[in-house]
Formats: C-alpha cells, sequence, structure tokens
C-alpha cells in the first residue's frame, strides 16, 4: 500500500553547515513525484533521509501520520533503484527479483507466484534465467526496478536511475519506469538532474537550489509559470530581458526597450510604484518576427535547421545575445546578417521583479 510523505521543517546538518535547512514539502499518495536540481543542491540527501541512510537533524518525516526520524532503513518498507543498479551478478533475473522475498521469509510458492508477476509487469519474464552480464543496460534497470516493486513497498525511491544509460534507452526506460509506476501506483520519490527527463515522467516537480525548494508544480506549471528566474533558467531554454513595468489607470504595460512596449494583462502581484525595472523570461518560441516593422531590433547571427523548428540565435541592439525558435517552412532561412524586429506572446511571457525572485504573472490564460 503506498502512503503520503510529509516534511515538516527537516534539516540536514553537516558539522555546522546547514545542507537541507527547515524544508517543508508533503508528496501524494501514489504520486511519481521528482527532486530536479543541479548537482550539490541536496536532492540526493534529502532521498537518503528517506531511505534512513542519512540522519535528520531537526523536524520530521511522516509516511502517513508515523514519524520515520528513528525507523531503522530496513523496517521502512521501501523499494530503492540505485544509479549502478546494484543487482547480484552471480544471480539469475529470477534469483536477484526473489532475493528480497528470501529475506522476508515468504513461502516458496508465493516468491514464484510474485516473482512471475513482476517480471511480466517489467517486460523481461523471457530472460529470467539469464545472468545480469547477459542482459542489455536497459534490461539490467528492469531488473532493478523489478527487484525494488516485488516486495510491495510503501514508498520508491529512485536516484538518477537513468544516468548511465545512452540517449536513446533513456528515453525508452522513462517511459517504462512511467508506465510501471502507474500500473503498480507506489508513490515514487525520483531524483534527477535531468529537466527534460523530470518533465517527462513527474506528477509534480520540486525544483531545489541550495538545500531550498524553489518551486513545486506540475511540469506545466513550473515550464510556464516558473516561480524565480533560476527555475526558468534551469527548466527547458529562455531569455532573460531587462524592462520597465508601467502601471496607469490600474492597466499594466511591459518596456522591452525604446519604442516597443506591450500591454501585459495577466499581472497577479499588484505593485504601487508606477514605473519599476523587471527581469522579463521569454523563452524561443514565445518571440514573433513582426510584419510591420516595430519591435525590438534584432540582428541574425547564425542559425540551425532542425526539421519541424528554426533555431536562431541573434543579437539585440543591447548586445545581449538571444535564441529564438520559429516553425520551419518552405521559405529561406534568414542569412546572418539580416535585421528583423521581434515582438512577444504576452500570454506566455513571465514578469519578475528586478532581482528575479518574484513573478508577477498569473496562470496562463488567466
Amino acid at each position: 500500500m503506498s502512503v503520503t510523505i510529509s516534511f515538516q521543517d527537516v534539516v540536514k546538518k553537516y558539522g555546522d553547515t546547514k545542507v537541507i535547512p527547515e524544508l517543508t514539502l508533503n508528496i501524494k499518495q501514489g504520486e511519481f513525484f521528482t527532486l530536479l536540481g543541479p548537482s550539490g543542491c541536496g536532492k540526493t540527501t534529502l532521498l537518503r533521509m528517506v531511505a534512513g541512510f542519512n540522519s535528520v537533524e531537526g523536524g520530521e518525516i511522516r509516511f502517513n501520520d508515523r514519524v520515520i526520524n528513528q525507523v531503522a532503513p530496513g523496517k521502512r518498507n521501501i523499494g530503492m533503484v540505485f544509479q549502478n543498479y546494484a543487482i547480484f551478478p552471480h544471480l539469475t533475473v529470477k534469483g536477484n527479483v526473489a532475493f528480497g522475498l528470501e529475506n522476508r521469509k515468504v513461502s516458496k510458492a508465493d516468491i514464484e507466484k510474485k516473482v512471475a508477476e513482476v517480471l511480466k509487469v517489467v517486460q523481461i519474464d523471457q530472460y529470467k534465467d539469464r545472468l545480469p552480464q547477459n542482459l542489455s543496460g536497459g534490461q539490467q534497470q528492469r531488473v532493478a526496478l523489478a527487484r525494488a516493486i516485488v516486495i510491495r513497498p510503501d514508498v520508491l525511491l529512485m536516484d538518477e536511475p537513468l544516468s548511465n544509460l545512452d540517449a536513446k534507452l533513456r528515453i525508452e526506460m522513462r517511459n517504462a519506469i512511467k508506465e510501471i509506476q502507474n500500473s503498480v501506483g507506489i508513490t515514487t520519490v525520483y531524483v534527477t538532474h535531468d529537466q527534460e527527463e523530470a518533465m517527462a515522467v513527474s506528477d509534480r516537480i520540486a525544483v531545489m537550489k541550495s538545500g531550498i525548494i524553489q518551486h513545486v508544480g506540475t511540469p506545466q506549471e513550473i515550464y510556464q509559470r516558473p516561480a524565480n528566474i533560476f527555475v526558468a533558467t534551469f527548466i527547458g531554454h529562455t531569455n532573460i530581458l531587462e524592462g520597465t513595468l508601467t502601471k496607469v489607470n490600474n492597466e499594466y504595460r511591459v518596456r522591452f526597450s525604446p519604442g516597443y512596449e506591450e500591454r501585459v494583462n495577466n499581472i497577479k502581484v499588484p505593485t504601487s510604484a508606477e514605473v519599476q525595472p523587471v527581469k522579463l523570461s521569454v523563452r524561443p518560441e514565445e518571440f514573433i518576427i513582426s510584419e510591420d516593422g516595430t519591435g525590438i531590433k534584432t540582428t541574425i547571427v547564425s542559425s540551425i535547421f532542425l526539421g519541424q523548428n528554426t533555431h536562431y540565435f541573434a543579437d539585440l541592439e543591447t548586445g545581449l545575445r538571444v535564441e529564438i525558435t520559429i516553425e520551419s517552412t518552405t521559405g529561406n532561412l534568414l542569412k546572418p546578417g539580416s535585421v528583423i524586429y521581434l515582438k512577444a506572446n504576452m500570454d506566455k511571457v513571465n514578469v519578475y521583479d528586478e532581482q528575479g525572485e518574484m513573478n508577477y504573472t498569473g496562470a496562463i490564460g488567466l
């Protein structure tokens, strides 16, 4: 049976240094929840605290209403999939998957039944008698996953499970992991630094920086309305521009450059200042090439044709280089040195305070 996981003012310290300071977070029952962030942000440390491999110096971690801070790892009923698979080279696929059940003194008949069931779920039942050395990387990862879920854990923990696979196999396995998690319904905490991977598998994501959660939301929420500039630049590609936000008679307008400003209808954070400097996050696909010669003057530097889309790199008059994504057409590519004018899709552009810490814009469509 799966559980909710709650963190209340959780602290992790090494010596006098707090690597996770007073973290509070709730993970829903049956949810596929991903901890995402750069190396050293604390995501694996937090996962190991859930597993019981790292101590908790403050606050509480709960499975449902049960505080697990002092519960031994073997008593937490968790399954774990490691980066290096950690499967036993001397045991067959079947032997590896049965190992946890044998340790729990499950009867032979039940072991046979449960192992057969889970091997079908992860689609490696035809390899049950093979040794790991005769399996591909993706098949070994399925063995590790089967071994973790066959014990029917309350929580499944996965630490960078795909990082040792090649790019094509990573895509195949992330799809498989999501399908398997959906079918078994176990509350899953997944750690990765790969933003695309996180977007593909997660119900919700927590983006971390220096032990602090910056934004929790669905992949769509985090991509469309990132909480701050750090999240905006970590998830996907974006261009950060300087601008000003002007308020006149309860109407807001954003000025990108001299001669180009746009009305913005979804400012959610009231501001008393009539004019204030802001930072603007414009994703490459949110730029629009102007047809009327108005907008931000831009000079094309280079282009990359990628089939459906063409990516352009261009310099603004300020010297800032931006990336623009335009749907490819049968027409010619814009050549280096071409001067164009850009506008922005203001329903999707994010407007931040001058420090880039607060997002002023509301949800898409508001």
